[in-house]
């Protein structure tokens, strides 16, 4: 009897269990039945009829959910007021999806590609027969977008894209504060899904060194815009710098007037109070120039 009911709790769990509805869908027919919600099950129903002039169909999310609820499926919510229907065009898009998974590998090294939707703005029975494909130079910070294809002729036809990845970003465990130094002290790598972001997600704390340009909230993805060079020489600290005479290197103390990233050419004082340039070239290093 005990076993019983566990089984039956089980199942309960997983035919009860919360489900997302998608914002948007794309369909093979005008008539969409509930099978493209659903995806398995039986006694489909209708949800909703694409206009004969028209690619799409637009419902309201809240009349979908009641919908749904009065043919028994009352698990489902959803966190878009509408939902969208696309007509699918009969068209090949495989090229255009080639050029965009090209497009986003070549961005982002980690990213693992699930699918790649490529849909007209308006219904096309047909491709021209020479096309080059046009994305924007920022498209890799958006999971979704437009894009457009060109003909010899300069004539110009426009495609909404959305593309679902995974993504290898870091993200703070803590706040970090301006200027504190990133590394797996205060962030974690983790994989999520491609979203949108405000700027290129970092891709690689350990081969390169930088330190927090603003204040980073707790939970934030480290991106570009947060992130500057490690400055490995601050100002008023003991600078250890070389030159080189008759092919010998000579090293002496000095104190940096200012704070300096790799490379950086910074003003230091001698001990005879002698203001000198250098180059930085490591943490408390330099070289005179």
């Amino acid at each position: 009897m005990l076993i019983r009911f566990f089984i039956f709790a089980f199942f309960s769990t997983f035919l009860f269990a919360e489900a997302q509805l998608d914002a948007t869908y794309y369909v093979e027919n005008r008539k969409i039945d509930s099978s493209v919600v659903l995806k398995d099950g039986n006694n489909f129903f209708t949800i909703a009829i694409i206009d004969e002039n028209k690619s799409q169909k637009r419902v309201k999310t809240k009349e979908l959910l009641t919908l749904l609820a009065k043919n028994g499926y009352k698990n489902f919510t959803s966190k878009s007021a509408y939902t969208t229907f696309i007509l699918k065009s009969p068209i090949d898009t495989s090229f255009i999806e080639t050029k965009l998974r090209e497009y986003f590998e070549k961005e982002y090294v980690s990213i693992e590609i699930d699918s790649i939707f490529v849909t007209p703005r308006s219904y096309m029975s047909s491709l021209p027969k020479e096309y080059t494909v046009d994305i924007d130079e920022q498209s890799y910070l958006s999971k979704e977008g437009t894009l457009s294809i060109k003909t010899p002729q300069n004539k110009k036809f426009f495609f909404d894209y959305e593309i679902k990845a995974n993504l290898l970003v870091y993200e703070s465990k803590d706040a970090i504060k301006k200027g504190t130094k990133v590394s797996f002290a205060n962030c974690v790598k983790k994989s999520i899904l491609i979203d949108n972001f405000r700027d290129k997600p970092l891709d690689d704390i350990e081969k390169k060194a930088y330190q927090a340009s603003r204040q980073i909230q707790k939970g934030s993805v480290l991106t570009q815009r947060d992130v500057e060079a490690l400055k490995i020489v601050r100002r008023n600290a003991a600078v250890n710098v070389t030159y080189y005479e008759d092919g010998m290197g000579v090293i002496f103390s000095a104190k940096a007037l200012q704070d300096g990233k790799l490379n950086d050419i910074i003003k230091v004082q001698n001990s005879n109070k002698k203001i000198l340039k250098v180059r930085v070239t490591g943490e408390n290093m330099a070289e005179l120039e």
